[in-house]
């Protein structure tokens, strides 16, 4: 049986990272003047890197007059598989 601590350490830690860069991304977003700046850079960023998520074929988008339904079936089926190959891979190097 293996063990698995290791990959537990590594997913705590990228959640601290995480939880660390939203309290300082929201808390920057508070300070007038400052936080206007940043977020447009990082929004800017981001939009360009990862703005095709959520409009690939097979994401199902229905409107009507005042309901919007949005079931982002094909991009889920993306990050499931991107994250199953790499936690294969991760788990591989032991």
């Amino acid at each position: 049986m293996e063990d698995w601590s290791w990959l537990g350490k590594v997913l705590i830690l990228v959640g601290l990272v995480l939880a660390c860069i939203g309290g300082f991304l929201t808390l920057l977003g508070k300070w007038p003047g400052l936080g206007e700046g940043f977020g447009n850079l990082f929004g800017q960023l981001f939009g360009r890197l990862f703005g095709w998520l959520g409009k690939l074929p097979g994401d199902i988008l229905i409107k009507q007059d005042h309901v919007t339904f949005y079931f982002p079936l094909a991009t889920g089926l993306l990050i499931s598989l991107v994250v199953s190959l790499l936690l294969y891979f991760l788990s591989r190097r032991s």
